[in-house]
């Protein structure tokens, strides 16, 4: 008797469901996150979810999207290998289905991913890989967008920290050899020619190279006074340790890979005074979206404060970035990825975020939303990330 109750009951609830007198379950929808969230890249990977997790609980807690729809994120991990990559982005898409997916650290990533997202029409948002071509791909339409730097801007930011703050005059580029040393090598040549400069001399290494002695050698040598520096994590901080082997005392003005790794650890007080780019700083007085962000890192992720948050720029980048795509969802009343496209190249809606208050970023001739505008110069000090003063 109880079961056939309990039957009965079942079946009404399915029945008053149909009939649209009870709301019905409406599925989440789902994003994707393409990052290395592992191995020697794997912080920035960390810090990038924390960003985008914290905005997506956002998201939800005032009732999703589309009229009830939750966000659901779906991680995969790229290891760094841009055929991993290709493969990851083919799997969130035609398999798990996601709207929109976001992107890490490694450039090389990014570029081996770019068709893909446009054979598939899904919309890519990068928050960190900076390669200047990742954006301006010369496809039309441009299905690739991005909430992080830019190397031609970044490029132009480093160089006249170098001749303007530093007054240095005779840089030497350290680059690693990949398609995003390459991207800098062009910006910054072209960047330090803009003030009648030429690089006294240009060095390249490979990923895993355990020392830098050599290349550094040769462009102390050639009479560098600054070490423009374009490394991730593990190579950054193997120059480093070459240049106190070496003793040579010269200033590193380095791209932000340095931040996505265990640089601090590897270095130790070696990474002292090593300065940087970063779109974001979670110290001094924050907006109201830098307090409820650093709140929540403590709340969630037990960080101490400031000085304890990981990759910073990694958190700030992605938290802008999944809000600004939900914007995009509610304004294409849709999760269809064209549409979302669409959209996100035409945001009507205002937004206040982290890093800076967005008034239409994105158009059709523009898909970065950030610009050297945007940027400030950061230093290692003590293991952690401080603002030059």
């Amino acid at each position: 008797m109880r079961r056939a109750s309990v039957m009965l009951v079942a079946a009404l609830l399915g029945l008053l469901a149909l009939a649209g007198v009870l709301p019905a379950q409406q599925p989440p929808i789902r994003l994707g996150l393409a990052a290395a969230v592992s191995g020697g890249s794997a912080a920035s990977g960390e810090a990038i979810k924390r960003g985008l997790s914290i905005a997506l609980d956002e998201v939800n807690a005032r009732g999703g999207l589309l009229g009830g729809r939750k966000l659901e994120l779906v991680v995969r991990d790229d290891e760094g290998n841009p055929q991993k990559g290709v493969t990851i982005a083919r799997e969130l898409v035609e398999r798990e289905k996601v709207a929109a997916v976001f992107g890490g650290l490694h450039t090389t990533v990014a570029l081996a991913q770019v068709p893909v997202w446009h054979e598939l029409s899904t919309p890519y948002v990068g928050t960190w890989a900076a390669g200047t071509n990742i954006t301006q791909n010369g496809k039309k339409p441009n299905f690739v967008f991005r909430v992080s730097a830019n190397d031609d801007e970044v490029d132009k930011f480093l160089v006249r920290y170098a001749a303007e703050h530093l007054k240095r005059g005779k840089p030497g580029l350290l680059l690693e050899n990949t398609a995003w040393g390459q991207s800098n090598e062009t910006g910054l040549t072209k960047w330090f020619a803009e003030r009648g400069v030429k690089a006294v001399g240009v060095e390249k290494f490979n990923w895993n190279d355990p020392d830098m002695s050599p290349q550094l050698l040769r462009l102390k040598q050639g009479g560098a006074d600054v070490v423009m520096l374009v490394a991730n994590a593990p190579e950054g901080a193997q120059v480093v340790k070459s240049k106190a082997k070496v003793g040579w005392e010269v200033p590193i003005v380095s791209h932000w890979g340095i931040s996505g790794g265990r640089f601090a650890e590897l270095t130790g007080e070696l990474s002292d005074g090593v300065v940087f780019v970063q779109t974001y700083s979670f110290f001094g007085k924050q907006n109201a979206r830098g307090e409820a962000v650093l709140k929540a890192l403590k709340d969630r992720f037990g960080v101490k404060g400031p000085e304890d948050v990981t990759a910073p720029v990694g958190t700030a980048n992605a938290y802008d970035a999944l809000h600004l795509v939900a914007l995009a969802i509610e304004q294409a009343k849709s999760a269809d990825g064209a549409k979302v496209r669409d959209a996100l190249e035409d945001l009507k809606a205002e937004y206040a975020g982290l890093i800076k208050t967005y008034k239409r970023p994105l158009t059709p001739e523009q898909h970065d939303a950030l610009t050297e505008r945007d940027y400030l110069m950061v230093v290692w000090k003590g293991g952690k990330i401080v603002p030059v003063h």
